[in-house]
């Protein structure tokens, strides 16, 4: 992974500006996430330790996170033993990837104690445990360990706290020359080698520490001794490069696309990137970059599976619905040729029996008078085979129209359906708790949470706002109660509504009577890129005024009708977003 112990002393390094800092508010957003409120010499920070099985990492971080409304009970502890604390030291276990923090608090009876928090970033072992360094024991971890999952140690409440397991190998920082070249000069791989040696050097280091030396094999039996020795030298030069940066803590935090278009990040400068690159001045906007997102979709994800589950489903039946309808709509097309078949029967009485099969009569609607080949019922009169076409008729005339209605509503609902799953693949994870709010309004979803309070009718839902280049609020409505509000609410009369032409997407408007063409651009480029067309290029964007859009009565949340419009076609961009991102 790429969180290696380079990174990780990268990362200490950097916290050192919490030395002496003041941990004001501990949230725990999830599972595997706690965020400490931090009030430093230089200001407040917000300090993010991750335990997540795929994105472990610890770092400051700008972004938002959604806090559930009872606290977990770990972070109550956290809260109890660490909250208004000083932290007093922070420090690495040798070059692993543990961290630990020692936090200084009075605790009720005004008695001076000390809590250590360790952060454990191990892949899919990450955990972050609360320790009392008194007597060693553990106070509670965020993950639990018990005795039938690991018979190496355990993580809980009142068991003595035991390292991770070590794996014996050389401390990089320390290692030695001549050593060096010795170990070295058997090798084939020099990748696999490093890696295994070394603590602290992912397989991404060990590669740029391999590609500076240009050394990819050692031991190649067509080589002479000064040439192995030559090599081994190369790689120890490019070994001690790297690790001089580390040991003098210089880093120059950076991601890009490797030789296979992977994405990686590095807390030092890799040579051997080649698209992609970005430099970044701290190793903690490296990691917000790198990581920020791919954790929180993957959450997202995580939460939404069973909406998007749901969604398909109903998706699924509605056009199974559609395809029978159209079926019968096919049938109650044929109603015309009843009624004349009964009207034929009427008008000759006199030419059938009963008992026929069949009366082949002279179809006197048809210009040419064409005979016309009508079935009968051989148990029936001929005026009671004129009635069951009558009946048949009237059946499928009155369907017509219900069978219209339902076509209507079916396609009403597969076109809600897909707006739906449009606003999940975009929703953040304040999105999703009124996505299904909305479900349970409409009563496609039962209301499982009834010991909560209700939402007031008044609440507002969040909105999402960006700022044009010239300094004009852009909303953009990330799901249907958050358009509702936007376009039926909050947006004024001269405000400018924008919506992809015939495509499910985001309402987006643009808070102000008077703007320039940049200002429209960058709001249909939004308008575009929170739409089901965001991965296509010239995407059309209706845009007209909010008086000018109505919701008919009796619609879905978010559907709308509008006149007067204008389209822009234009094409999703999403680097051009980034720089006029300014969430409120």
């Amino acid at each position: 992974m790429a969180l290696d112990g380079i990174v990780t002393r990268a990362i200490v390094h950097e916290l050192e500006a919490c030395r002496g800092a003041r941990i004001s508010k501990i949230y725990q957003p999830n599972d595997h996430d706690l965020l400490l409120h931090l009030r430093t010499r230089e200001g407040n920070a917000k300090l993010l330790l991750s335990v997540n099985p795929t994105y472990p990492r610890v770092h400051f971080t700008e972004r938002s996170f959604l806090n559930p409304q009872e606290a977990p009970m770990f972070c109550m502890l956290m809260r109890k033993h660490c909250e208004g604390g000083i932290i007093e030291e922070i420090s690495q276990v040798g070059m692993e990837r543990i961290i630990h923090l020692a936090v200084r608090q009075r605790d009720e009876l005004g008695d001076v104690s000390t809590k250590k928090i360790i952060v454990e970033l191990m892949g899919r072992h990450s955990n972050i445990i609360l320790t009392d360094p008194s007597s060693g024991n553990i106070l509670d971890g965020i993950h639990h360990v018990t005795p039938s999952i690991s018979s190496y140690r355990i993580v809980m409440p009142g068991f003595a706290y035991t390292e991770p397991p070590q794996q014996n190998k050389l401390n990089p920082l320390e290692a030695d020359r001549r050593e060096f070249c010795v170990k070295c000069s058997g090798i084939l791989d020099p990748v696999s080698w490093i890696v295994d040696t070394f603590s602290g050097i992912s397989p991404l280091i060990a590669q740029e520490i391999v590609f500076r030396a240009g050394t990819p094999v050692i031991a190649d039996p067509q080589l002479g001794e000064s040439e192995v020795y030559e090599r081994c030298a190369a790689l120890w030069d490019a070994f001690e490069s790297v690790m001089t940066s580390v040991r003098n803590n210089h880093y120059a935090p950076v991601t890009g696309a490797n030789a296979k278009g992977k994405m990686v990040f590095s807390a030092i400068g890799l040579t051997m990137l080649k698209d992609e690159i970005k430099q970044f001045n701290s190793i903690s906007a490296c990691m917000e970059d790198y990581y920020g997102e791919k954790a929180e979709r993957d959450a997202v994800k995580q939460k939404v599976s069973d909406l998007l589950r749901f969604l398909h489903n109903e998706r699924s039946k509605n056009i199974k619905k559609l395809d029978h309808l159209h079926q019968d709509l096919a049938e109650a097309d044929d109603a015309d040729k009843y009624r004349i078949y009964g009207e034929l029967l009427f008008a000759s009485l006199h030419q059938v029996n009963k008992g026929d099969k069949q009366a082949v009569l002279a179809n006197f609607y048809d210009e040419e008078q064409k005979e016309v080949s009508i079935p009968l019922d051989p148990l029936l009169t001929p005026s009671d085979n004129a009635q069951r076409y009558f009946k048949k008729y009237n059946k499928y005339k009155n369907s017509l129209v219900v069978i219209q209605e339902q076509l209507a509503k079916t396609k009403e609902e597969i076109r809600y359906m897909d707006e739906l799953l449009q606003q999940l693949s975009h929703a953040a994870m304040s999105d999703i708790d009124e996505i299904r709010e909305e479900l349970i309004q409409q009563g496609y979803l039962r209301d499982r949470s009834k010991k909560t309070k209700k939402k007031k009718k008044n609440d507002r839902p969040t909105l999402h706002v960006f700022k044009s280049t010239e300094g004009i609020d852009i909303y953009v409505g990330k799901n249907n109660l958050q358009n509702e509000y936007l376009t039926n609410r909050l947006a004024g009369p001269n405000d400018t509504w924008l919506h992809t032409k015939d495509i499910p997407g985001s309402h987006v408007v643009i808070r102000s009577p008077e703007y320039s063409e940049q200002t429209l651009e960058e709001a249909a480029l939004l308008a575009a890129f929170y739409s089901q067309a965001k991965e296509s290029s010239s995407v059309p964007v209706d845009y007209t005024l909010i008086r000018h859009v109505h919701k008919p009565n009796g619609a879905k949340p978010g559907f709308v009708i509008y006149d007067h419009q204008k389209t822009l076609v234009i094409t999703p961009d999403y680097d051009r977003i980034k720089r006029i991102w300014n969430e409120l």
